[in-house]
């Protein structure tokens, strides 16, 4: 079901590899304004992982939960020019984001991992702004749809 593939985060930096950031630019570009906030259609597909609807609203729960406290850290780990911080804040965002079905959050972390990637920090900072915001609306929507609307 779920597998650590530490592996596979190390081949990604190999320009000889195609990682994660070569896949997803071959992809057609969508501009970030037409990505949901939320699509629900991602988050099935981690309820049908799991085979168990609570265990994958837990997850989104916690997601919600944690979002102020995820964020500070990835925040405070670009503002203080911590690559390795930054790198594992953003990984841990993008991943839990794409779980939970938060489309354009996860679309803004990997534009934040690439400035990251390439210890581009002082870039990386404007995207920030934009992540917190996104981060407060996907919650939001998380709440109010099937998936936490009785938490």
């Amino acid at each position: 079901m779920f597998s650590s593939a530490s592996s596979e985060v190390n081949e990604d930096s190999d320009p000889s590899h195609p990682g994660l950031t070569e896949r997803s630019n071959a992809l057609p570009a969508v501009p970030l304004a037409e990505l949901p906030i939320l699509d629900l259609a991602e988050f099935q597909l981690l309820e049908d992982q799991v085979d168990n609807p609570l265990i994958a609203r837990t997850f989104a729960g916690d997601f919600a939960k944690l979002w102020v406290q995820r964020y500070e850290i990835l925040a405070t780990a670009v503002e203080h020019g911590d690559v390795a911080a930054a790198l594992n804040a953003v990984l841990s965002l993008r991943t839990s984001s794409t779980m939970v079905g938060g489309v354009r959050l996860a679309d803004l972390a990997a534009q934040l991992e690439e400035h990251i990637r390439k210890s581009e920090l002082r870039e990386a900072r404007p995207l920030l702004k934009e992540v917190a915001e996104c981060g407060h609306l996907t919650v939001q929507e998380l709440k109010d749809s099937y998936v936490l609307r009785n938490d």
